[in-house]
């Protein structure tokens, strides 16, 4: 046999050996994802933030435990105060009904599909609102709430520009 067709004959074996390889590592890679996360593979850490889901963790969704492990980590890395605020979310996330959860789901959804644009002029009407006197705001969420679906349409298409001269 000569040099050429041995390295055809080693070429095909060497992509043979690079394809099985590939198949394997893929399948590893699948099958890890399929099992999840072993409690064991927590960090103490983990697990002590975690130790309520101890007995339900085998039957969580891969993605469940990996959304579990990451939002430990975020916890362990907070300051006192950032733990306090994220436990009062927490706890008035727990308090909505599930139509108010499902409706602030959608809204956030929404806004993830703004443009970067759009979602600071969102937050910096967020702001101004926040920073109104309670009577104000309380005034404000009362028209909102009696305005019909196309007026708060046409409300939202307007520039802010346009808002003001509509108030004067």
């Amino acid at each position: 046999m000569n040099i050429k067709a041995k390295c055809k004959q080693l070429n095909r074996g060497s992509r043979a050996l690079i394809i099985l390889i590939a198949l394997w590592s893929a399948t590893s890679v699948v099958g890890a994802q399929e099992a999840g996360l072993a409690w064991s593979d927590l960090s103490r850490e983990q697990q002590r933030v975690l130790n309520q889901f101890e007995d339900r963790w085998n039957s969580m969704t891969p993605e469940q435990q990996q959304r579990f492990a990451t939002g430990s980590d975020r916890w362990l890395n907070m300051s006192p105060e950032q733990r306090q605020q994220a436990k009062r979310r927490f706890d008035r996330w727990q308090e909505l009904t599930p139509e108010q959860r499902t409706r602030i789901r959608k809204q956030f959804e929404t806004y993830r599909q703004m443009s970067p644009e759009q979602q600071q002029r969102v937050r910096q009407n967020f702001r101004r609102f926040r920073e109104l006197p309670p009577e104000r705001r309380d005034e404000l969420r009362r028209r909102w709430q009696d305005m019909t679906p196309a007026q708060r349409d046409r409300l939202r298409s307007m520039t802010p520009e346009q808002r003001r001269q509509m108030q004067d």
